[in-house]
């Protein structure tokens, strides 16, 4: 797993969908920003530059250099900058879309499946079948647990979506930090409560082990990802890895 940091600066310049987002200023304030539909080579261009992205961060980090998805794409790297006109950019498109899919199988395993670990395993394996877990965003992968007694987190943290228990019982909440996160990334947020909701529920009826967070749940979802050059060794490895993880999360009678 190869996580490097970035800016993450607004991918406001390329808007899903694949429409370019374009501003028009007059007299000293910007107009409303208008879409203008890609043309057929243009958006075939796009998605081209999108998968070969997910690929290549998904095998490399997100410090794969520009170049490296524009060869995977196989047009030049200029026409990686038309679309995105930073690396920045390209990374926070990914990480987002990547995110929501995360988002949307927490989702449907809290929605679909009645029984709390049912639904919280569920969850785990459609997540690292998927990949998603090798281009989650940074923000999201730096979490941590903490006692209910530190109160003095470090500076460079005070962002870091984290989790306590409250004292004298087992309920588990986003601590108030968790809201600037949510403020720069809405996705980030989004994903962080359901898999809380997931985490709360297997807690509550006894099936996950009292000292497990949404944190490590994130981080299995990472670390169960390794990236293989042979597809079936990567599928195998996966599954034997997740299982391996799945058991160390669960409770155990006393």
């Amino acid at each position: 797993m190869h996580v490097q940091e970035t800016h993450w600066a607004s991918a406001a310049a390329i808007a899903p969908g694949g429409k370019a987002m374009t501003a028009a200023g007059g007299n000293g304030r910007a107009d409303v920003a208008r879409t203008t539909p890609l043309r057929v080579d243009a958006q075939r261009n796009l998605e081209h530059v999108l998968r070969a992205a997910r690929e290549v961060f998904g095998e490399l980090g997100y410090g794969a250099p520009m170049e490296d998805v524009a060869r995977r794409a196989r047009v030049g790297v200029g026409t990686v900058y038309r679309r995105f006109p930073s690396k920045d950019v390209l990374v926070r498109r990914i990480a987002e879309e990547e995110t929501a899919r995360l988002t949307e199988q927490a989702r449907t395993a809290l929605g679909q499946e009645d029984e709390p670990w049912s639904a919280l395993s569920r969850f785990l394996r459609t997540s690292v079948a998927s990949g998603a877990g090798r281009l989650l965003p940074p923000h999201v992968l730096r979490v941590g647990s903490t006692g209910s007694g530190d109160s003095a987190a470090p500076a460079e943290e005070a962002r870091v979506p984290q989790q306590r228990v409250q004292p004298g019982g087992a309920e588990l909440r986003l601590v108030a930090e968790e809201a600037a996160v949510a403020a720069d990334d809405a996705g980030a947020g989004a994903l962080l409560d359901v898999v809380g909701q997931l985490v709360e529920r297997a807690r509550a009826a006894g099936q996950l082990r009292a000292d497990v967070s949404v944190s490590d749940v994130l981080l299995v979802i990472a670390t169960a990802a390794p990236s293989l050059p042979d597809a079936a060794q990567q599928a195998a490895a996966s599954a034997r890895l997740l299982d391996i993880l799945l058991e160390g999360l669960r409770s155990r009678p006393a």
